[in-house]
């Protein structure tokens, strides 16, 4: 849902009611991630994808049929038919679960400041319940940090502070999941599954070490989302002109920057200076943070050296495990901006549990889904 804010923000800025399609179970290889949504207003007007393309006719005759009738939020399975190549279906393989509901504006002011929110790069998170007794289902409630309580409701007050917290949780983490709560007699008795959609601050990528690498590198990072930092000590280096994409540029001694600095378990450490008087002290600090990669460049002879001054430095080998190095897959890289490819496809591959090796020589579903359990923990160490 929030990856329209845009349009929707506008929308009900000028108080157009719409139907919002969203996914809302995948099983199998599907084009799309839970969370993503199609929307049609009043005009017929259509924004978004749910499939790449496959069932989007389908599922925009279903948007205009609740948006015109006014009913009830209704769920639909879309998935291949082998008896007819033509059949509304994913070609893909998979299947995958839509929800499609009504949304008025002025019914629902939280979802407009949800939208808001999103838009302005603020973090936001929007709960809706995509499965359950149909009293509940569609029921939506806006949570963003550092608030008390919720905007909205599920339906009942105890279901309202579980998935508040669940969803400070994902929050946290910068992750969007489908959690399950309730079935429990004594505090809550319905069954419900919540899809929790978040729009989370940027994660950091602070790459030490001014050189024509990091130039590639911070590139390639706001191309993939992060906000980026370059760090240097050496001022004719770390400057604005030599790095335009980066969002930051910062002349000082790389520990001493990290010393000072917000991380979480969504960072990543890209560490090219490839020079021990500023590695050494940067990785010793940087390998016992909550980050999410450590990664430096260097020769194996490089790293080789490198891990034994860690190792003198007191670095424990549980930490000197985390570190990538050399630093990036083997793409066979030579220009910085094919380093920059090999080091940004390492990180995607840890961040997603990938494998990093050909897909064609892999069997069963090309997407990993992130489970609920493994969103919280990993927002538990946030």
């Amino acid at each position: 849902m929030l990856n329209i804010a845009d349009t929707l923000d506008d929308w009900c800025r000028t108080h157009r009611s719409f139907a919002v399609a969203t996914v809302v179970q995948v099983s199998g290889s599907a084009p799309l991630p839970l969370g993503t949504s199609l929307a049609v207003d009043a005009d017929g007007e259509a924004v978004g994808s749910i499939s790449g393309g496959c069932v989007e006719a389908a599922v925009y005759d279903m948007c205009r049929e609740v948006l015109d009738s006014g009913s009830a939020p209704v769920r639909a399975r879309f998935g291949y038919s082998d008896s007819d190549a033509f059949a509304v279906g994913l070609t893909c393989g998979g299947v995958i679960d839509v929800l499609v509901q009504r949304v008025v504006p002025a019914d629902m002011p939280h979802l407009a400041s949800a939208f808001e929110h999103a838009v302005r790069g603020r973090p936001v998170a929007v709960a809706q319940v995509v499965d359950g007794p149909a009293e509940f289902l569609g029921g939506t409630l806006h949570v963003r940090p550092g608030t008390d309580g919720c905007a909205g409701t599920l339906g009942r007050e105890q279901e309202d502070r579980e998935v508040t917290e669940r969803a400070r949780a994902l929050l946290r983490a910068g992750q969007s999941a489908l959690v399950e709560i309730g079935g429990d007699t004594g505090t809550c008795p319905q069954r419900l599954s919540v899809l929790v959609h978040t729009n989370a601050t940027r994660p950091r990528m602070l790459i030490f070490g001014a050189v024509d690498f990091a130039g590639a590198l911070s590139e390639a990072g706001r191309f993939l989302g992060y906000h980026v930092t370059v760090c240097d000590a050496r001022p004719v280096f770390a400057t604005r002109a030599r790095f335009p994409h980066a969002d930051d540029v910062v002349i000082e001694w790389p520990h001493r920057y990290l010393e000072n600095t917000a991380v979480d378990s969504r960072t990543a450490v890209c560490v090219l200076t490839h020079d021990a008087k500023f590695d050494v002290p940067l990785l010793a600090l940087a390998l016992g943070l909550p980050v999410g990669y450590v990664g430096a460049m260097g020769s194996r002879r490089t790293h080789e050296h490198r891990e034994t001054l860690l190792r003198e430095a007191g670095v424990p080998e549980t930490r000197l495990a985390r570190l990538r190095s050399p630093i990036g897959l083997d793409l066979g890289a030579r220009t910085p901006a094919e380093t920059a490819l090999s080091i940004v496809a390492e990180i995607v591959a840890d961040t997603n549990q990938g494998t990093g090796v050909p897909l064609s020589s892999l069997t069963g579903p090309i997407h990993r889904l992130l489970t609920d359990s493994a969103s919280l923990n990993a927002a538990a160490a946030a």
